[in-house]
């Protein structure tokens, strides 16, 4: 039994040593090969697995008709597939994306659609997006792949300078409507500082983009084909985590989800859990667990879209339960839920029984090993909900 959460985290740190200790002495046969295979898979299966793989939520999937069952990279594709097969304008390239992408969300789409269409790009962040800039600028559809998160800063300025501002420094004359940038991010098990970012509070800030974050295979795919058909930038950020997470019945035939619009997946009276992305499933979990065990009753919203987001469905519910909670994986200073905290202390006040609480990722670059200690996961918004019915 772990005493604290950080005893737990030793025996990891340990268990990978030792794992890769006995895969090193097995190899080079400096011990027998029959005890070597049993120390090997006994702490293979005893250990790495259980400790290193673990995810910290439990995915919801979600019912929507008659569909074909697709995982979320899965919806992605078949999300290209037809704004590439509607219009014949579109472009899709990216680094490896010709290839089928690093995670596989444009296999096959080559082979369909030509190298002229779907293809490889230089491993240069800012060019992609100057790249597909220009393409939009020229009246086709571009839909730009930034690899990981992490790595789109070098196209900020590109982005929030130029993406954003074309049709308003121009007066109206030019635009670069119809770009979308497909973002892999957030946390995935191994990431550590470099491909574990979720970064959408920096364009949050940036009038002229658009930036949403699915939570799931149809929701995925109904906001890249509402983006591609929108006439500003956007940015749909993927949590690389739901890629492969479950698999929902995902409708074959094309479909847009409302962009701007947040959804209310679990109702309830007594507080309001707000997330996006991979942390909408730990609150959707949380609220089991409060309402079993507590008797507390959560509504649960997906935020879905950071800009523009849904003030009049996250003020409604507010004002409704008087408590609410917002977790995110970014840093917690500055990160996206300062935002919402601060409109809703302003246009709810009166209404509020506690002051709105934040649980999001700790102010220190990502961690490796120490990562399950510092996403917010079911228990540190478990221990929040308790904390603000009882304030």
């Amino acid at each position: 039994v772990f005493q604290s959460r950080y005893d737990k985290c030793y025996v990891i740190v340990f268990a990978r040593y030792l794992f890769c200790v006995l895969y090193i002495l097995r190899k080079m046969n400096i011990v027998s090969t029959q005890l070597g295979n049993s120390l090997y898979n006994c702490v293979r299966s005893n250990l790495r697995w259980p400790l290193w793989t673990r995810s910290h939520f439990t995915y919801y999937p979600t019912r929507m008709g008659t569909g074909k069952r697709m995982n979320m990279f899965n919806a992605i594709n078949n999300a290209m597939d037809l704004a590439l097969d509607e219009n014949k304008s579109a472009l899709l390239f990216g680094e490896d994306v010709g290839f089928g992408g690093v995670f596989r969300c444009s296999v096959n789409l080559r082979d369909k659609y030509g190298s002229q269409r779907v293809f490889n790009t230089p491993l240069c962040e800012q060019g992609i997006a100057g790249f597909a800039i220009g393409v939009a600028n020229t009246g086709a559809t571009a839909i730009a792949e930034i690899q990981f998160a992490d790595y789109i800063f070098p196209s900020f300025d590109q982005i929030v300078n130029e993406a954003a501002k074309y049709r308003y420094r121009s007066g109206g004359l030019f635009d670069c409507g119809s770009l979308t940038f497909r973002v892999p991010c957030g946390a995935v098990g191994h990431g550590a500082l470099y491909h574990s970012q979720s970064p959408e509070a920096y364009f949050a800030h940036t009038p002229g983009l658009r930036v949403v974050v699915p939570r799931g295979p149809i929701k995925a795919k109904g906001l890249i084909l509402a983006c591609i058909r929108d006439p500003n930038p956007c940015i749909v950020f993927e949590p690389k985590t739901l890629y492969r997470a479950a698999v929902e019945e995902v409708p074959a035939e094309y479909y847009t989800s409302q962009l701007g619009k947040a959804d209310i997946l679990r109702h309830g009276k007594d507080v309001t859990l707000i997330g996006w992305g991979t942390q909408v499933h730990v609150l959707l979990e949380v609220a089991e667990i409060a309402k079993s065990t507590l008797n507390i009753d959560c509504e649960v919203i997906d935020l879905v879209s950071i800009l523009p987001w849904d003030a009049i469905t996250i003020c409604t519910s507010a004002k409704k339960t008087g408590r609410v909670i917002i977790a995110h994986e970014a840093p917690l200073t500055q990160g996206f839920g300062s935002e919402l905290a601060s409109y809703i202390q302003e246009k709810c006040f009166l209404h509020l029984e506690a002051p709105v609480k934040r649980v999001a990722g700790w102010d220190t670059p990502f961690p490796h090993v120490f990562e399950p200690f510092y996403m917010p996961d079911k228990h540190r918004c478990l221990s929040a909900i308790n904390d603000i019915v009882n304030f």
